[in-house]
């Protein structure tokens, strides 16, 4: 019988949230740009509109609509203390749905995060919430469901609860190893560069050499039976002649600390090639409690001339494990010399950092980095189109753990200042939510590799009317919007004959659709006037008015 980890999971009493043989897409805790991946991705056999139900007793705590990339979600918060979310969803049961028309009604507002009493909408463990969907940042229809301690908000593997319901018995396969010499104080294979290699079989043949402080990473993914997909590892360990040197076991993440998987993975290499190594030691800013190591933080210090014998052991969630190994020779080499450190363009991982030069400031805070980093900024010479220079602090994406206060000064007189805004060359119609002082514009930012410059936006953002003449037909007001200064929609209300109105994305697609059969305007065949107002983020509004009969 396989080994388990975490609690036994005869000890639970939840249920699966469908009504059929369940196969992942996804599992918890993969390595994702700037996230750890926080639940498990169950298919829906690429459809919508498959029923779910809740895993266990409890009441529905919370519905978001609209936010964080999950779409459509549903909170349900369980007496033992946990919290289950199912998200992406298509809709919500004719009950939660009553609770979530009420708020919006309420809040003259689509997009939300409602948040219910426990005497609101209570379930019993199997009761009908929701149809499946593909709402959100989701690229194809599926179930993410996510487990969370209700009082911590820590991230649980939803298989320490459900995993008696999935079937594999395939273990965890690397592909690929890479050798990291640390800077000035290590060499591998005479080069102070890191190095990855393949790994063609579970033992290298080939020999190599290191001196000094080395550390290694590993790339490999899980997989199950009957899938094409493939997965994070559940635990990896890494043997130096038989002892422990490097541990991690992703069975719980802290929310707070889920961006820290840009560092425990090489995300600059993921950059380049799409692929995840995993490190097998702990930079000084990386506090991530799913990874343990000596006192070296899993750094091998070569200081012999011998053969030190490597073994990593992986293992998924069911104790299927695989093992591969290799062997270093320690080798007396040129250890090349350690980059110098300018201290003017250095941001250190534990203090705060403060820098300022040619318009830009950046204030960083202590722990906002996994290491200290030398910044290579770049400043170009304002364009006629922008309102300042452009600022870029690193050569390529690098995302900060925390937020950064940046500034930009104005270098171009406006109308009126508080319509400026920080953008990003990088990506288009990209808004930070900006604020003008004495010259300045400030924004947040979490990624210092991003081209930032100031934006400016005065002009109101258009609304344009889809199949007008079927409206009073169809009863069915379709619209779309356009923020033609650039800064983007923040908000857009419509109402009948005063009353406010619900419009909400049709599909994934651009066009907003109010069905006035479920709207609180009854139907009487009288000629009614629609006004829709749309405001974008920097304020400006523009209101549509029409007659139709309803």
């Amino acid at each position: 019988m396989k080994v388990l980890f975490g609690i036994i999971l005869a000890l639970h009493s939840y249920i699966l949230p469908v009504h059929y043989e369940v196969s992942l897409a996804g599992n918890f805790g993969e390595p994702r740009p700037h996230h750890f991946h926080g639940g498990i991705d169950i298919r829906t056999s690429g459809v919508e509109g498959k029923p779910i139900y809740t895993i266990g007793d409890g009441y529905v705590s919370r519905v978001s609509v609209g936010l964080y990339g999950f779409g459509n979600a549903v909170y349900v918060h369980h007496p033992d203390g946990r919290t289950s979310v199912y998200c992406h969803l298509k809709s919500f049961s004719s009950r939660i749905k009553r609770a979530v028309r009420h708020w919006q009604h309420l809040h003259q507002s689509y997009r939300g995060d409602m948040f219910f009493a426990p005497t609101d909408l209570p379930v019993a463990q199997g009761d009908f919430i929701a149809l499946s969907g593909n709402t959100g940042h989701s690229m194809a229809p599926h179930l993410h469901l996510e487990i969370h301690d209700s009082k911590t908000w820590n991230m649980l593997d939803p298989l320490e609860f459900l995993g008696q319901y999935v079937s594999d018995n395939t273990a965890p396969v690397a592909h690929g190893l890479m050798a990291y010499p640390q800077n000035g104080s290590g060499s591998f294979c005479g080069s102070g560069k890191q190095q990855n290699f393949a790994f063609a079989a579970q033992s290298l043949a080939h020999k190599f050499t290191a001196w000094g402080q080395v550390g290694f990473g590993i790339w490999a993914n899980d997989y199950m039976e009957n899938s094409y997909n493939h997965y994070g590892v559940r635990s990896t360990q890494l043997m130096m002649d038989g002892k422990l040197i490097f541990e991690s076991n992703v069975d719980e993440i802290p929310m707070e600390k889920t961006r820290m998987a840009d560092a425990w993975g090489d995300y600059a290499h993921f950059l380049r090639s799409n692929v995840w190594y995993m490190k097998s030691f702990i930079e000084p800013g990386v506090s991530l409690p799913v990874l343990k190591s000596g006192k070296k933080s899993g750094i091998v210090d070569f200081t012999e001339e011998r053969d030190y014998h490597f073994t990593y052991v992986l293992t998924d969630f069911f104790g299927n494990s695989a093992k591969y190994s290799f062997v270093v020779m320690g080798k007396k080499e040129k250890i090349e010399g350690k980059l110098s450190v300018q201290p003017m363009k250095t941001l250190f991982w534990n203090r705060p950092n403060y820098f300022v030069q040619n318009g830009a400031s950046l204030l960083t805070r202590s722990g906002a980095l996994s290491k200290n980093l030398t910044m290579k900024p770049r400043f170009l010479v304002g364009k006629s189109s922008f309102f300042s220079d452009a600022y870029q602090f690193y050569p390529v994406s690098f995302p900060l753990f925390s937020w950064a206060k940046l500034g930009i000064k104005v270098k171009k007189e406006v109308k009126n200042p508080e319509k400026l805004y920080v953008t990003s060359l990088d990506k288009s119609n990209r808004f930070f939510p900006s604020r003008y002082e004495e010259g300045w514009v400030y924004c947040r930012i979490r990624d210092l590799g991003l081209t930032y410059t100031l934006a400016y936006d005065d002009l109101p953002p258009s609304i344009v009317p889809v199949a007008y003449t079927n409206w009073t037909q169809t009863r069915k007001i379709k619209l779309t919007l356009h923020d033609k200064g650039g800064s983007g929609i923040k908000s857009v209300k419509a109402f009948l004959d005063g009353r406010f109105i619900l419009l909400e994305p049709l599909g994934k697609s651009a066009v907003l659709q109010c069905d006035l059969g479920e709207s609180p305007v009854p139907r009487t065949g009288q000629v009614r006037t629609l006004r829709v107002v749309a405001v974008d983020n920097c304020g400006n509004e523009n209101v549509f008015e029409t007659k139709l009969k309803y």
